[in-house]
């Protein structure tokens, strides 16, 4: 009985030790659980706080500049069109759209600049989500609300009174969507499970999508905003090397002609003037509009091209009329201003407060830069001729009012920088 005892005196003892460090662990957890709450409670107070600061300003000066120019610039190249098309009764008809959707997209950019960027995390996967659905829309058959023009069906809508690309969404919600989950990877996305295979799978869905609408500028304009942002994630840069080394291995089959598709495209883009009135027309027309601007331009307004010679002097090549109208000078000056645009928005990204914020300037900022980059190319013959709008100046009032929004996130950032002795 003694030894039975003292077993069970033992025993308690060790239960009540157990039951201590029980207790201490829960106290322990509880403890790191309250600090977790603590620091999290911080850093929101610190953003806040933060999300306070001042907007960059040369970035916002660069973005109203160019939404002004680009408003002039449309004013000018659009009213022979709208002349014509309303039977002389409403020249400005494109000019007043476009300023009221600029309007809106400009208290939308100070609207969101407000915003502490932090809150559209929450919104990533739900706008990517309603991207693919949108873009499911447009090419289901039959769908009464999706619009066709020019052989393409690339817009949803109802007539002529309100449309919009569903491209415009899915290029924003790439960019965050993945600014959000490759910020949160950091060290993983150098493997290929969680840095390659994922943002491929999202890529790969979203590219056929727009492909069968067909929409091919739009689709490089997304597969190189998230390439950039993988890239500046972190993923291995073999990949890199491997995709760009495919990418020049269809482009010599295409340029070859071993891959037959779009080749009359491409033999028109070596010399458009073989077919001058066929299919080398809209090329052979933006060369012969630049090339009568020489260097200092006929003069604003004055614009001979734009009287019906040149198709979408407005909107994608509306880049020849400013050739045209302002020359090589003034061409060139406002190239300068988007480049400015465009390096001040990656110097943005890299002064941003955390990786989230980073990426996401970087991925908004690539956008601009590859749209600008391929509409410029495209006008002056540098790459074969295919749909794609100059930002703030082509006409496309939903489109100019998404990419001051875009503007406005990244000066959402912005209010955050760290700070820096000189800017």
């Amino acid at each position: 009985m003694a030894q039975q005892r003292r077993m069970t005196s033992a025993e308690r003892r060790a239960a009540m030790e157990r039951y201590e460090v029980r207790k201490r662990q829960e106290q322990e957890a509880e403890q790191a659980r309250r600090e977790r709450v603590r620091r999290r409670k911080e850093k929101e107070a610190e953003s806040r706080e933060l999300a306070k600061g001042p907007i960059d300003l040369p970035f916002c000066l660069l973005v109203l500049l160019l939404t002004a120019i680009g408003l002039i610039m449309l004013l000018s190249a659009s009213f022979p069109s709208a002349y014509y098309e309303t039977d002389g009764k409403n020249p400005m008809f494109y000019f007043t759209r476009q300023a009221v959707f600029a309007v809106m997209g400009i208290a939308a950019m100070f609207l969101i600049g407000k915003i502490n960027y932090q809150r559209f995390r929450g919104a990533a996967k739900l706008m990517l989500y309603v991207a693919i659905i949108l873009l499911v829309l447009v090419i289901v058959p039959g769908n009464p609300i999706a619009v066709t023009r020019n052989n393409a069906t690339r817009w949803l809508g109802v007539g002529d009174l309100f449309t919009f690309q569903p491209s415009e969404i899915a290029k924003m919600a790439v960019v965050l969507y993945f600014s959000d989950s490759i910020s949160r990877k950091k060290d993983r996305m150098h493997t290929t499970r969680y840095g390659i295979v994922p943002y491929l799978g999202i890529l790969g869905v979203i590219s056929v999508l727009m492909l069968l609408e067909p929409h091919l500028s739009g689709t490089v304009l997304i597969l190189s905003a998230g390439a950039v942002l993988m890239l500046v994630g972190g993923i291995n840069w073999g990949w890199v090397f491997a995709a760009v080394g495919g990418a020049g291995g269809v482009l010599f089959l295409m340029l070859s002609g071993i891959i037959k598709y779009g080749q009359s495209r491409i033999a028109m883009w070596k010399d458009p003037f073989i077919d001058p009135q066929g299919a080398g027309y809209q090329l052979s027309q933006s060369l012969i509009t630049i090339g009568s601007g020489g260097l200092l331009g006929v003069g604003l307004g004055k614009s001979r091209q734009k009287y019906l010679y040149l198709p979408e002097e407005h909107n994608d090549f509306i880049f020849a009329i400013v050739c045209e109208e302002l020359g090589l000078i003034g061409a060139a000056v406002i190239m300068l201003l988007f480049a400015a645009l465009i390096l001040r928005g990656y110097w943005i990204a890299l002064h941003a407060r955390d990786r989230f914020g980073s990426l996401l300037v970087v991925g908004v900022t690539t956008l601009i830069a590859m749209q600008t980059f391929l509409n410029i190319g495209v006008v002056t013959g540098l790459l074969p001729t295919t749909g794609i709008s100059l930002p703030f100046f082509s006409y496309g009032g939903t489109a100019l009012s998404m990419q001051l929004a875009e503007m406005g996130v990244v000066l959402s950032v912005s209010r955050q920088m760290k700070p820096t002795r000189a800017g």
